[in-house]
């Protein structure tokens, strides 16, 4: 994929951080936590390994809720919230409105079903090597972290505390 120059130009002239903190993540049936989304997602284009979770448990669970709610008929599956630490090196903060317009993100973006708008984005934080970009959800007040497993920095730490089942 080909990156426009000046959103190249703003993520770089971003601060990256390291970050590190406690996590959820909402997984289906027995799926691992730390299993990689590859198919493409909001903040990840189609090849483009991510892990999304999210900085509050009640974030997660409306994530998690809202998926499911797409469903034609209410899946019965195992639905389990795991609370994770976390430990990243370079990570972009994209949760201002001020630095998604600049990004050229607007909340209409973000609350599409086409993810195309995010995807470039978050394509070009992955590409530009950064472990991770923090963003507004769009199911919570809360806010989400997607994790590029690719990175040229992941050296990090993903060590599962505890599950919860949700019933």
């Amino acid at each position: 994929m080909v990156y426009e120059p000046e959103l190249l130009d703003f993520l770089q002239g971003l601060q990256e951080l390291p970050w590190e903190g406690i996590v959820f993540r909402h997984m289906l049936n027995d799926y691992s936590p730390d299993r990689a989304n590859t198919r493409g997602a909001r903040w990840n284009p189609p090849d483009v390994a991510a892990i999304y979770a999210s900085l509050s448990r009640d974030t997660a669970l409306a994530e998690g809720q809202y998926r499911l709610s797409l469903e034609p008929f209410r899946p019965r599956v195992r639905r389990v919230i795991y609370r994770v630490r976390l430990r990243l090196v370079a990570v972009l903060d994209l949760s201002s409105s001020e630095n998604l317009e600049r990004a050229g993100l607007s909340v209409a973006s973000l609350r599409a079903d086409d993810h195309s708008k995010c995807q470039v984005v978050g394509g070009a934080v992955a590409w530009l090597k950064h472990d991770g970009l923090i963003v507004p959800s769009v199911r919570s007040e809360g806010k989400n972290i997607v994790i590029y497993p690719a990175s040229r920095n992941f050296d990090f730490d993903f060590k599962v505390l505890d599950a919860e089942e949700i019933t």
